[in-house]
């Protein structure tokens, strides 16, 4: 027997038959539609709305997506590859959307450094990091931005991945450095920390 197919027959003892498998266990888990959100699907697009704003995302046809009872279920549309990898893809997306609508989510940064500032100015945030130049983000409808103490932000919104794309990009303009700590700390971060060169 080709060693092939002993590799077949193993993997389909342990794992079942990788043709007919729905391999992602998230995938599986239904999405419960809190009370203060409403859904609706449109083949495959799904708008949310809440208390904290209205999100609308467009998926590709690899997946099926239904509403029934108050329970949101994602399938995958064939037995294709991309679809067993896609749909639990997919069901953590709309799962953070209907939580982001009703609960929302927040991330908190910290300046670390002499002279390190925020600013916000209408919906541009002005961040002074000890350049030559200040470093200027504009904030995009739906997220809103805390200033507190001039060093201490917190970004909120209903949408996960905007939220997460805008703290990543002020960390990346001055990412906490080991040795003194200085730069921008995302609050929940480790950062490795380094001793510095000793004098002889």
């Amino acid at each position: 027997m080709p060693v092939s197919w002993v590799l077949a027959v193993k993997y389909s003892a342990k794992f079942g038959n990788p043709e007919t498998t729905i391999m992602s266990r998230i995938g599986k888990l239904p999405i419960p539609v809190l009370d203060k959100a409403s859904v609706t699907i449109d083949g495959h697009t799904i708008r949310v709305e809440g208390p904290k704003g209205k999100l609308e995302k467009t998926f590709d046809r690899s997946t099926n997506i239904e509403l029934s009872d108050g329970v949101i279920k994602v399938t995958p549309a064939d037995s294709s590859r991309h679809a067993k990898a896609m749909f639990g893809t997919v069901r953590s997306i709309i799962n953070n959307m209907v939580i982001g609508v009703v609960e929302g989510f927040k991330k908190e940064i910290v300046l670390k450094g002499v002279g390190f500032r925020a600013v916000l100015t209408g919906n541009v945030l002005d961040l002074a990091l000890g350049y030559s130049h200040p470093c200027l983000l504009t904030i995009p409808e739906g997220i809103t931005v805390k200033i507190a103490e001039n060093t201490k932000l917190t970004i909120e919104g209903a949408d996960k991945h905007m939220v997460g794309e805008i703290t990543a990009t002020i960390f990346n303009y001055y990412p906490a450095e080991p040795y003194k700590g200085k730069g921008v700390h995302i609050v929940g971060k480790y950062v490795r920390r380094k001793e510095g060169k000793k004098s002889a």
